[in-house]
């Protein structure tokens, strides 16, 4: 037999702790009001149209199931230490959410204030996510994200085995510091693209960005536009196959570049050996 479920509904709570270690429990329709982590350290929770209005109410829990609700403003820091989570259909208002969590699904949310939000997670899913706010998804490792939209400058900095796609990205210096980072038929605006990154791959995508995929070990671009992107691959090992024209190409490090045009190829011998990199341009071949 397994462990019998009990029931909350319509309930308004308040105080610190309100269900401090809870297990099989269904919320539906229920506030958390004043007072911290009301639903710390349980386990085996599902929640439905469910609000959070203070802070930390999601701490040390595993197995929880959220759909329809909403963080307000002052649920911040609101899931910590969490595992196996999954959000669905929910606004969350709060910064600083999600930090160091396991196996965290979320689809159909919203974050009007993402900052320091995504942090230091593993496994993470993204579906239908849209996002504003800096460094969204720092030093997170394995994640996976479709039709996310992401409005915040730092985006992915240090985050390891990322997949994105079908994606909308407004984010300068995202992906610096990453390593095997594949992004498929996504937008891309932001200054200082992929900094220090390794293995960064870019299919199908159009980018724009001054001084963008610099730094880089490892870059490959596969059917991509580069709109208005200069002083692209300085110091980057590149394998780049680009549809249409680049604006301005400075001192790669080794590679090829193929590109119906160049604006302005610089290679500084006294910084980079000028025999490693290819430069094909295919409205002179």
């Amino acid at each position: 037999m397994g462990q019998e479920w009990k029931e909350i509904r319509r309930e308004f709570l308040t105080g610190e702790r309100a269900l401090f270690a809870s297990d099989h429990l269904k919320i539906y329709d229920t506030i958390f009001a004043d007072g911290e982590s009301p639903l710390k350290e349980s386990h085996d929770l599902e929640l439905a149209g469910v609000m959070f209005k203070w802070k930390y109410p999601l701490w040390y829990c595993r197995n929880v199931a959220v759909k329809n609700s909403t963080w307000f403003d002052m649920a911040r820091a609101g899931v910590w230490y969490t595992d196996h989570i999954v959000i669905e259909d929910s606004a969350i208002e709060a910064p600083k959410n999600f930090r160091r969590c396991h196996d965290l699904t979320l689809r159909n949310v919203s974050f009007p204030n993402a900052s320091e939000t995504v942090w230091s997670c593993e496994g993470v899913r993204l579906e239908n996510v849209t996002a504003q706010g800096t460094y969204f998804a720092m030093n997170c490792q394995d994640v996976k994200a479709k039709n996310l939209t992401l409005y915040g400058d730092y985006s992915f900095d240090g985050a390891k085995n990322v997949e994105i796609s079908d994606s909308r990205l407004l984010s300068k210096d995202s992906f610096w510091n990453s390593e095997n980072v594949t992004v498929r038929n996504t937008f891309i605006s932001g200054e200082y693209l992929g900094w220090n990154a390794k293995n960064l791959t870019l299919i199908d995508c159009t980018i724009e960005s001054l001084q963008g995929l610099c730094y880089i070990d490892n870059l490959v671009m596969k059917n991509c536009k580069l709109i208005n992107t200069t002083l692209a691959f300085e110091y980057s090992t590149v394998d780049a196959d680009i549809v249409g024209g680049i604006d301005s190409v400075l001192n790669p490090s080794g590679g090829t570049i193929r590109a119906d045009s160049i604006g302005l190829l610089t290679i500084e011998k006294d910084r980079v050996d000028p025999d490693k990199t290819r430069i094909i341009c295919r409205q002179n071949s």
